[in-house]
């Protein structure tokens, strides 16, 4: 899968994208990070990406030529999603996550300032998407956000692949009639006690039938 990112600050994504799974993924090729710098696109010479808004109000406004010039020079894939990260958007969820697996290449606009011009939302993206009920300096962390989220999903990614079905947000283990919103078991590891504070005696029993009983009483969904 090969990820788009359009943002004023490139160098935001240096730290993130070059640790852990998510860089293991890019050196075993299966997942391509692009980073293309909006200012490139710039109006003038100045650098100048951004405007005042139409019938006024604070800060500034991303302008709508940068990032239509940024998407007519990127190359497309068969399977291609632009997404704009915006605090009106969509909800970010797991079901989400994965339906984004099945893509090509997924190309995340970072809006910046006080937003985005409307006509990007109207004319320039297939949908919008916000990670959560508040407000942040920028789309670059959200869009770090769904690279990490949607990246752990694609096979080969994690080494055991079980490790994306029996986890929190997940329905393949959830009970009868669940809603989707599921929250995995308590884990536990060694020591059995530390402080005082021990292991529930039914993970040290080796009866899998017990331990998968206890699992799903501990299991809990959220509204």
């Amino acid at each position: 899968m090969t990820f788009d990112i359009l943002t004023l600050f490139p160098d935001m994504f240096d730290g993130p994208f070059k640790q852990s799974i998510l860089h293991r993924a890019t050196l075993n090729s299966l997942i391509k990070i692009n980073f293309h710098d909006l200012r490139n696109w710039a109006v003038n010479e100045r650098g100048a990406v951004d405007d005042r808004p139409y019938g006024g109000g604070a800060g500034m406004i991303m302008r709508v030529e940068p990032i239509f010039n940024a998407l007519e020079t990127l190359p497309k894939q068969p399977k291609r999603k632009v997404i704009l990260m915006d605090a009106r958007g969509q909800k970010f969820t797991q079901k989400k996550a994965l339906e984004l697996t099945c893509l090509d290449q997924i190309v995340l606009i970072c809006g910046h300032y006080e937003g985005v011009d409307q006509r990007v939302v109207d004319h320039l993206v297939d949908e919008t998407i916000s990670i959560g009920d508040y407000v942040l300096t920028g789309g670059e962390i959200p869009a770090m956000v769904i690279v990490d989220s949607v990246t752990r999903l694609i096979p080969g990614v994690l080494k055991k692949p079980e490790a994306t079905l029996y986890e929190s947000f997940s329905t393949v283990n959830c009970k009868p009639n669940s809603t989707g919103n599921y929250l995995e078991h308590p884990q536990y590891t060694r020591p059995e006690e530390f402080n005082g504070w021990k292991v529930p005696e039914v993970l040290l029993t080796g009866n899998h039938g017990k331990i998968k009983e206890w699992r799903e009483k501990d299991s809990s969904e959220i509204s």
